[in-house]
């Protein structure tokens, strides 16, 4: 190497470098780490929903589990970050007094992290003593059947209602498509990122979300949510969702066709403090 690169003058600007690197590369650090890589990377967030649905067979049953759910799961999820929660009944029940929860997560770590969260949350505890304090031989519920599922790219983050801030009445419908294989449900998947989500978006079904079901019963299969004023008004939105052209269009392309297996729906109405 020649020996002009050790010249005093270069040794001086050489140390300056060096001192300059060494004071500013802990704080530039710190800030790259308290950001998430795929924000750095520009990259968009997906959030992780849970469906939880409560089986509960008594209205008495049903009460118990929804003061546990507004007084001590809701806001003690809150504390924890996690906002949106919507918590839903059957419109027409008959004899299913189920409860729907669905809880967004930013992260699965914010899931896997809840119930040592939960443990540790004094006012939690305090609050859910009347849902703990269920024997065993007469519980809240009979079982509580989940599913986690990842957000759609043409959905990646929760769509609130405009009748959720004003407390308005409001009405939602859940539907479940199901595949006779993995990659009809993934190209139905597809489906919908590529043109179907905003065409439901433009004939005013309110999407609130899309999941693709990665743990669940009857996978594969695909679940989201439609939101409307009431039930009259989301049946001219479907018609007009049936009649847009570039619904008949996407209908007809053979990579679209044979996808869906089983649709299964229920209408839901939102509880008191429902954050949906």
């Amino acid at each position: 190497m020649s020996s002009k690169y050790f010249q005093p003058q270069n040794l001086v600007w050489l140390c300056l470098a060096m001192f300059l690197a060494m004071s500013c590369s802990p704080a530039v650090q710190n800030e790259a780490s308290e950001a998430p890589a795929s924000e750095t990377a520009g990259e968009v967030m997906h959030e992780y929903y849970e469906l939880r649905v409560y089986r509960i067979d008594s209205v008495e049953k049903q009460e118990v589990a929804s003061r546990y759910l507004e007084t001590a799961l809701i806001p003690a999820l809150n504390r924890a970050g996690i906002d949106r929660i919507g918590v839903f009944t059957l419109q027409e029940p008959g004899d299913d007094l189920s409860i729907f929860v669905l809880i967004p997560y930013p992260t699965l770590d914010h899931m896997t992290r809840l119930s040592d969260i939960l443990d540790q949350d004094a006012d939690y505890q305090t609050s859910a003593s009347e849902y703990f304090s269920a024997s065993i031989d007469d519980p809240a519920y009979g079982r509580i059947e989940s599913k986690l599922m990842k957000a759609f790219d043409s959905i990646p983050v929760m769509e609130l209602p405009a009748q959720t801030a004003g407390r308005e009445p409001r009405i939602f419908e859940l539907r479940t498509y199901e595949s006779h294989h993995e990659n009809a449900a993934y190209r139905k998947m597809q489906m919908f990122d590529e043109g179907e989500t905003q065409i439901m978006r433009e004939a005013g079904l309110g999407p609130v979300f899309f999941g693709e079901v990665l743990v669940g019963h009857d996978v594969p299969n695909l679940t989201y949510i439609l939101s409307s004023t009431d039930r009259e008004t989301h049946k001219k939105s479907w018609e007009a969702f049936l009649a847009h052209p570039d619904w008949v269009r996407m209908k007809a392309m053979e990579r679209y066709k044979d996808t869906v297996s089983k649709i299964t729906n229920w209408f839901l109405i939102p509880t008191s403090y429902s954050q949906i």
